[in-house]
């Protein structure tokens, strides 16, 4: 009697297999970044699952450049990355949409130098090592700096590396200065001086963002997926509008952050100030014709400093604020 049974405890088997590899193949994939927001609270929370009513894999990355490497393979369907690496991945033809922004960077990101390295003045970058994420908002900003300060980029040494490789660098004395975020930003901090910010290298005319984007397939099929995630990030913004003096170091929502980024505490309210959060209405006019400027302008710098080999015509296909009415 029992080996007519085998082939049915096996037929069971695998279907059993194949089934669990459809709920595993069926999860959404994010991409996201260590940089201080209050969309980490509900991520901490697991909000976006309950709003979406899926399992999401959580993905974290380095880099904006490696969202985008991630995306284009199609194993992230949505991403967090900030206004360089989305120009440059839109002037590449990079098939994703921007449905949301998710930060306005000011001074979440800045130029420390160490701390007895005689670099009082611009100037005396000159023939020093800097570093940076190379393609990314921190690196768009260090380029603005320089071109700013009238400073031959190539007269200074500027290296690729992540975050963590920075804060690790910096220990060990192997760089002069870094244009960064945290948590490796407070880190370096502390034993360095802030140079510039991205506040002041925007008001010299490269401003910084960041943005959430999908794979424009996956937008195409599940716009509700992107609804609800912007909905939860809308009211996460809210949240943090209404009651940031309460977001002190020892509070949960900011200790919520810190487990999720590796920040300090202590840092991250400093941090959050450091950034604007477009609520609702802002979200509308970014969305509905100045983000699609601001992708266009930082791809023209990108160009003019050889970064990118072309610009595209119109960059409005990859932004859209279809999934805030939805």
């Amino acid at each position: 009697m029992s080996a007519p049974l085998f082939p049915h405890r096996l037929l069971a088997v695998l279907v059993g297999g194949c089934l669990a590899l459809s709920a595993q193949a069926a999860d959404i994939v994010i991409g996201y970044q260590t940089g201080i927001d209050p969309t980490k609270v509900p991520q901490a929370d697991g909000t976006y699952e309950k709003a979406i009513g899926q399992k999401l894999d959580w993905r974290r990355f380095n880099s904006g450049a490696e969202v985008i490497t991630a995306m284009a393979s199609g194993a992230v369907q949505l991403g967090n990355l900030g206004s360089s690496p989305l120009a440059a991945a839109a002037t590449r033809g990079l098939p994703i949409v921007t449905f949301l922004v998710s930060a306005q960077i000011n001074s979440a990101e800045a130029l420390v130098v160490r701390q007895g390295s005689n670099i009082n003045t611009p100037q005396d970058l000159v023939g020093r090592t800097i570093a940076t994420p190379f393609v990314s908002t921190s690196h768009y900003s260090l380029l603005g700096a320089l071109k700013h300060w009238k400073l031959d980029a190539n007269k200074v040494k500027v290296i690729n590396l992540n975050p963590t490789e920075i804060a690790a660098a910096w220990k060990r004395g192997d760089i002069d200065g870094a244009f960064v975020w945290s948590p490796a930003l407070g880190e370096i901090k502390k034993s360095g001086k802030v140079l510039t910010t991205a506040a002041e290298v925007g008001s010299w005319g490269a401003p910084t963002f960041e943005v959430w984007v999908a794979r424009k397939d996956f937008a195409e099929k599940h716009p509700e997926v992107l609804a609800r995630f912007a909905r939860v990030s809308l009211e996460a913004f809210a949240d943090y509008a209404a009651h940031k003096d309460a977001w002190t170091a020892q509070s949960e929502p900011v200790r919520k952050i810190a487990r999720l980024t590796g920040a300090n505490p202590e840092d991250v309210p400093e941090l959050l100030a450091g950034s604007s959060f477009p609520d609702a209405r802002a979200q509308e006019r970014l969305l509905g014709g100045e983000t699609t400027k601001a992708i266009a302008a930082t791809a023209l710098f990108l160009k003019e400093q050889g970064k990118t080999d072309t610009v595209r015509p119109d960059y409005s296909p990859y932004v859209s604020a279809k999934y805030l009415k939805d």
